[in-house]
């Protein structure tokens, strides 16, 4: 007898879990599944970013929401395929309906049954957005007395709104996030205002120390529906970031004021809309949106650490996001209190401008060769060989979020075992100098890192060298005891002169940011943003196995944050838009498993 072929063996589950689904069979429908199984579900199916752990879990979600989403017409997408690197496991992508919208995901199947399955909502079916056969027309053909330009429809919109007219949705925070979003909502029709306090789109990149280029290869960062164009360089600058933003800003038609700071928000329970107070340019302005996104940065207020003496201090003191940049301290004695991607970036500019500059390396960091992390990890999903193989990046985003969290560390660890191995001599030579390396608190490397607590890790573009060779001086283990007039005394009793203190030591939890806009009390209802609950350092448990608030309800209502990299604030913005679309046309939006709140901040 031929062996199936695992198109074959997908088609036969689809038809099986379909089947189970039409008829209401819970119980068939868990039979179907692994006793180790994973159901990650964006919004298809709970209006939320919820992973399912276990047959537990999936039947108890299934009760609650399988007769209101009525998923029907489930379809392999392609051809299924056996994942030669997972031994045995069928990889499948689908297609399906709900009684809302049009649904998408791919499955994994280990010996005919369920492991892992992703459901993504792509649309809502009665609010497709207007593009391929819906796209709009742009020119009104006939003879219109009262006809209304392109441009006097834009001014007229950019006039009222605000003023004669609300917004449905105020986004807080004008980077690449708040503009991301923006653009899916203006495709969706959803009337959203971007509140940025700089002068133009895209000041928070030129504002930044001079030397920063982003440390994420192009094909991850890709921001919606305009892909940066091929010659574009794998590592942009930030200027040219900037720039990017402020054409696609405008080109997306986006309503953005800039020069304009959020004052406060509070929530009005008797009308559901907030009160927001902005300040733009000078003149007062009240906004009444039904939603607010906090759009601030995935990494929330800077975190200034207070030593005793500071205020003695004679040179200068800055947190890394005011560092301006290395000119002004040629010969300059300058002492860097961090060892994360900041804190190379900043000591390797102000070496190749004759500072003489001190790192304080105080626990230990990730770091990973940027060529290395490109072809060992990102590679397979985001690269030219990636394009090549039928991967662009929207289908990259989602493999990855088809990975749940829970076994992403044992997805990751084969790739970051190999770098160890690749780049042995760099890493000897960098503990030799005294820096202390690791991997993770389980040798899971950078992303797993970056998805606990945001920290911890440095990509090298070439500031490992100068660290080993002694050109960036470390002094690893120490923080500092006091600052002195003119030097820093450390926690081993040695003492450093210092005409410049940088603060390379990062941010505090995004609702910092809700904190001082709406008030501390929304911050503690809606708690921590970032993390998994992995009890690992910087990441409390309990385990949680989604991004806290990110993305998805929070605890309260019409609060929503959005951040990330680029690579995550392109790929999630697409589902917070259709949460927010969805409530705007007055769609039921019965959140299931809104998380509870573990951690304050």
């Amino acid at each position: 007898m031929t062996a199936r072929t695992p198109t074959q063996i997908a088609r036969q589950w689809l038809d099986d879990f379909d089947a189970a689904l039409t008829q209401r069979d819970i119980a068939r429908v868990l039979s179907l599944f692994g006793e180790e199984c994973y159901w990650r579900d964006m919004i298809a199916f709970t209006w939320n970013l919820k992973t399912l752990e276990g047959p537990d879990e999936i039947q108890s979600m299934l009760d609650a929401t399988l007769g209101r989403v009525a998923p029907s017409n489930w379809q392999l997408d392609g051809e299924a395929s056996e994942a030669s690197e997972a031994g045995g496991v069928v990889e499948a992508w689908f297609t399906f309906d709900t009684a809302e919208a049009r649904g998408k995901g791919l499955l994994r199947l280990k010996d005919g049954r369920c492991w892992t399955l992703l459901t993504v909502m792509r649309e809502l079916r009665d609010f497709p957005e207007p593009s391929g056969l819906q796209r709009p027309m742009g020119a009104e053909h006939g003879a219109n007395k009262a006809r209304e330009t392109w441009l006097e429809a834009r001014q007229r919109e950019e006039a009222e709104l605000g003023y004669q007219r609300q917004p449905y949705c105020v986004i807080i925070g004008g980077g690449q996030g708040g503009i991301g979003l923006a653009a899916r909502l203006r495709q969706m029709n959803v009337p959203t205002i971007v509140i940025e306090k700089n002068p133009r789109a895209g000041d928070s990149w030129r504002n930044r120390y001079k030397s920063l280029c982003l440390h994420d290869p192009v094909w991850y960062d890709h921001m919606p529906y305009i892909p940066f164009p091929d010659n574009w360089p794998v590592f942009a600058p930030k200027d040219k970031v900037g720039d990017w933003l402020e054409m696609y800003t405008k080109v997306m038609e986006l309503n953005y004021w800039s020069s304009t700071e959020c004052e406060s928000a509070r929530f009005d329970e008797a009308s559901g809309e907030w009160v927001v107070e902005v300040n733009r340019d000078g003149e007062r302005v009240t906004l009444r949106p039904k939603q607010l996104v906090l759009a601030t940065g995935m990494s929330g207020m800077p975190n200034v650490p207070q030593f005793p003496g500071a205020e003695t201090f004679e040179g200068e003191q800055q947190h890394s996001s005011q560092h301006p940049g290395p000119d002004a301290y040629r010969g300059k004695k300058v002492v860097v209190v961090g060892s994360n991607n900041s804190a190379h970036d900043i000591c390797a500019a102000l070496w190749e401008h004759d500072a003489d500059v001190t790192m304080l390396q105080r626990s230990s960091t990730h770091v990973v060769k940027s060529d290395s992390l490109m072809e060992e990890a990102l590679g397979p999903l985001y690269s030219e060989q990636a394009l090549q193989n039928g991967i662009d990046h929207h289908k990259a985003d989602l493999i990855f979020a088809s990975i749940p969290y829970k076994v992403l560390p044992d997805f990751q660890r084969p790739a970051f075992d190999a770098i160890r191995e690749r780049d042995a001599d760099f890493y000897r030579r960098l503990e030799a100098a005294g820096f202390l390396l690791d991997f993770g608190a389980d040798d899971s490397g950078l992303f797993l890192k970056y998805l606990r607590r945001g920290s911890g890790y440095y990509i090298d573009v070439g500031a490992c060298d100068l660290v080993a060779n002694g050109d960036i001086k470390l002094r690893s283990g120490v923080s500092i005891e006091r600052i002195n007039p003119h030097s820093v005394t450390l926690t081993d009793g040695s003492e450093l002169p210092a005409d410049l203190i940088v603060y390379a030591t990062g941010y505090g939890s995004m609702n910092g940011w809700a904190a001082r806009i709406i008030s501390q009390e929304v911050a503690d209802k809606v708690g921590k943003c970032w993390g998994l609950g992995s009890d690992t350092p910087k990441d409390p448990g309990p385990w949680e196995g989604e991004l806290r608030n990110m993305w998805k309800p929070t605890q309260q209502q019409a609060l929503w944050f959005h951040g990330g990299n680029l690579h995550q604030s392109r790929h999630y913005s697409q589902y917070l838009a259709l949460q927010l679309k969805a409530r705007l046309e007055g769609i039921p939006t019965p959140v299931y498993g809104l998380q509870d709140v573990h951690h304050l901040s």
